[in-house]
């Protein structure tokens, strides 16, 4: 048997294969986010908690001999923890706002662009560049307490093994300060970020990723490899590696990735380029700020369940009758393929005859149009594999072909616990056929005639997009 562990923003999972990739269980246990003031914080112990008890339940529930483990988890934010990996505050998610006007200010000053022209990473409220340097000016205290400045998966491999440091990987270190060329920080960055002064916190990069022997929730002993983090790790899982070839996690998070071998480093500063345990090739990341979140909040807002999308889906034509969405919601804005801190959700078109079906369509539409622009920007050329819990909606994966006007690549279940596997095998030396592991579940074909209407939607879309980030810059 082989374990991923799956630490994710809202909930944490950990699944078992057997040893040709089918799986075999999966347990599940929800965390919390604490949102306040455009501060969105996690509870670490709770995080933490919730890894033991899903390894308990799981290993109890398949009791097989466990080969080994791989362990990812949501990237960004910041963890600040002591030398045992223990919490110093509340982890910043990645999905925190609060150093926006930092990020206003470098956005001026050209410190953002010249960030991104020295890493490949455009920096966004929640990563790691502006939480430091916001905590640093307004929570000093908690930065002069911690040994460490880590990632969510990095603080739970330190616990799990009881490793006598805190690592973090090239995928994880890739925003906002690692030099993609060299795979190490780049201490300019650091500098410009007015964070010298805090340079021990970053904490070492291991490459290849760490390994260790698991003390708690896997049977003692048990090997197990920290990272990549979950984008990374999703690609993988997908079978996503060949350049050219793409993956769209539909998730809280919307996440469109590309394999490259092309460092490019010009045009306009947005999303990231992610180092993989392969040097020379990296994915061209553009992660949006919402994807599923977007219509979680509008399926609570008109009180319709999650198992009604379907149905809904079905029940208006096309284009929604005229309602739009752009479905920008995080409190911290936009990040990919562009950033606009400022940037807020708008809902038009509506009127008295407007149904709830109506919005839904419309809220998947203008999701699946984040993607294609996220995608476009990204550079796919290839293959397109679609993963996340979006797919659980067969008609909202007909709706993405459409929208994207290309064949999907499904690949349900696990995936980003099947990406840290197959990371972990080939860390210790125990390759595993990865075709067989990541066979994709369905391929959807899009409809020629809604591709072209969508097409047309998308022009549309980009417009009202543009005019939307001038009121958000005013």
């Amino acid at each position: 048997m082989y374990v991923g562990i799956d630490v994710g923003t809202s909930m944490v999972k950990a699944a078992a294969f057997d040893d040709t990739g089918r799986q075999l269980a999966v347990e599940a246990r929800p965390v919390g986010l604490d949102l306040h003031g455009g501060h969105v914080e996690q509870d670490m112990a709770e995080v933490y908690a919730a890894v033991v008890a899903v390894l308990g339940a799981l290993t109890a529930r398949v009791p097989e001999p466990v080969e080994l483990a791989g362990l990812t988890g949501q990237g960004d934010g910041v963890w600040l923890v002591d030398a045992e990996g223990r919490p110093v505050r509340p982890a910043a998610s990645w999905m925190d706002g609060r150093a926006h006007e930092l990020l206003d200010q470098w956005l001026a000053d050209g410190t953002f662009e010249t960030v991104f022209r020295r890493t490949g990473s455009a920096m966004f409220p929640g990563c790691p560049g502006p939480l430091l340097a916001w905590f640093d000016q307004y929570e000093p205290k908690s930065l002069d307490a911690a040994t460490a400045a880590v990632y969510c998966k990095d603080m739970v491999f330190q616990r799990l093994t009881g490793a006598a440091r805190t690592v973090t990987d090239v995928s994880d270190a890739s925003m906002p300060f690692l030099d993609p060329r060299t795979r190490s920080y780049d201490n300019r960055v650091v500098e410009l970020l007015g964070l010298t002064h805090r340079r021990r916190l970053l904490a070492p990069v291991s490459d290849p990723v760490a390994t260790g022997e698991a003390r708690e929730g896997l049977p003692p002993g048990t090997p197990l490899a920290n990272g990549p983090y979950d984008l990374p790790a999703c690609a993988l899982g997908a079978g996503v590696t060949r350049p050219g070839d793409g993956l769209l996690i539909v998730g809280t998070c919307l996440a469109g990735l590309v394999a490259t071998t092309d460092l490019d480093l010009t045009g306009e500063p947005a999303g990231l380029y992610i180092s993989t345990d392969r040097p020379g090739h990296w994915l061209r990341a553009m992660p949006a700020m919402v994807g599923t979140a977007a219509l979680d909040w509008v399926l609570t807002t008109t009180g319709v369940r999650h198992d009604e999308v379907d149905s809904l889906l079905a029940a208006t034509p096309p284009g929604a009758h005229g309602v739009r969405v752009l479905p920008y919601f995080a409190p911290s804005g936009e990040r990919a393929p562009f950033v606009e801190p400022r940037l807020r959700a708008e809902l038009t078109g509506i009127c008295l005859e407007s149904t709830p079906a109506d919005l839904i369509r419309a809220t998947c539409e203008g999701i699946g149009y984040a993607a294609r622009h996220c995608l476009a920007a990204a550079g796919l050329t290839g293959t397109l594999a679609v993963c996340g819990g979006g797919t659980r909606s067969p008609a909202w994966m007909r709706l993405l072909a459409d929208v994207l006007g290309r064949p999907l690549r499904v690949v349900e279940g696990e995936v980003g616990a099947r990406g840290a596997v197959l990371a972990a095998a080939e860390r210790y030396g125990n390759p595993l056929d990865a075709a067989s592991w990541t066979r994709p579940t369905a391929i959807v074909e899009p409809d020629a005639d809604r591709a072209a209407s969508y097409a047309k939607g998308y022009e549309e879309h980009l417009q009202r997009l543009a005019e939307a980030r001038g009121r958000a810059r005013h």
